[in-house]
């Protein structure tokens, strides 16, 4: 393979609720993965820099002789995704070769949530978590880096309701990054469940990063197969399932609550505002009691704890 001598950078600043969208229509032509970082604006009262609320998703592509024809289907598909929510144009830039993954490095910035969480790529020096418990995420990870506003309120959430000492089921696990966070605060047992069977060696690669090889069970499956288990991970007092909000109902009406112990927590992402009454009524009807509700934006995580037979 010829060696490349430079590469196309392409970067789109959205909403942070637009970021992991973005960052898949991207990541089907990237074939180094895909960065999305806060935009930051330096305020002079504070001397730092404060975060926008803004995203920018990058990638690069090397620049061969399909570079047009991938550009051509980058900016289609941003189109058709602008069709759905409003971005702006994909803008371009050529890295010399020498420089683009120090280019890409570069631009990140660590992700502070909570009291003590900070997400880090695997390419940084953990001492810069400081006094913050660090979650390692893979660089060739897409979704589930801690960007989306509802991933945030999860671990902003699970944070703050506490798993010390408990075991935690994280249902629709992703990348892992929630029940690598409920070992980081201190959970027992950690078993993370998702339907999509690609997820899981991610999963796994994102554990071994933070040195918890063995310390999360990770398998395919939904909140039913948690249920057939035969062992003390059919249910936990703290479980998460950071999904969408009708799938959420219909786990709900499936289940879902069974999955949680007696006094114990449930909380809910991948909720739009105008879609929380609807989780709060199917969760009400499986006796669970809403007692909290995170809220980022448009985005919701809410929080219910599972009343005592």
């Amino acid at each position: 393979m010829d060696k490349i001598d430079s590469w196309l950078e392409a970067s789109l600043v959205c909403s942070g609720e637009l970021a992991e969208a973005v960052a898949e229509v991207f990541s089907r032509y990237a074939p180094d993965g895909v960065l999305i970082h806060s935009v930051t604006v330096f305020d002079p009262a504070e001397q730092e820099e404060v975060p926008t609320g803004d995203m920018q998703v990058v990638a690069y592509f090397p620049m061969d002789e399909q570079i047009e024809n991938t550009r051509q289907k980058l900016d289609q598909a941003v189109w058709h995704l602008s069709m759905i929510a409003p971005l702006g144009a994909v803008k371009y830039q050529i890295i010399d070769d020498q420089d683009w993954m120090e280019a890409w490095k570069a631009r990140y910035e660590p992700l502070k949530l909570g009291q003590n969480l900070i997400v880090l790529p695997s390419w940084v020096d953990p001492d810069l978590a400081g006094e913050r418990l660090p979650i390692i995420i893979s660089p060739d990870m897409a979704f589930g880096t801690g960007t989306h506003p509802s991933t945030q309120l999860c671990l902003i959430g699970l944070e703050k309701y506490g798993c010390s000492g408990k075991n935690v089921l994280d249902i629709g696990c992703g990348s892992g990054i929630l029940a690598i966070a409920a070992v980081r605060l201190g959970a027992n047992k950690v078993l993370g469940v998702d339907y999509d069977p690609i997820t899981i060696p991610s999963c796994e690669r994102n554990a071994e990063l933070n040195g918890m090889a063995g310390r999360i069970l990770f398998e395919v499956g939904t909140h039913s197969d948690v249920l057939a288990r035969n062992d003390e991970l059919k249910q936990a007092p703290v479980v998460l399932a950071n999904i969408l909000a009708h799938i959420l109902v219909k786990m709900l009406e499936t289940g879902l609550a069974n999955t949680v112990e007696n006094d114990g927590i449930l909380i809910l992402g991948g909720i739009l505002e105008t879609q929380a009454n609807s989780v709060i009524q199917a969760a009400g009807k499986a006796r669970l009691k809403h007692i909290d509700t995170l809220q980022d934006e448009d985005w919701v995580v809410l929080v219910f704890r599972k009343k005592i037979d």
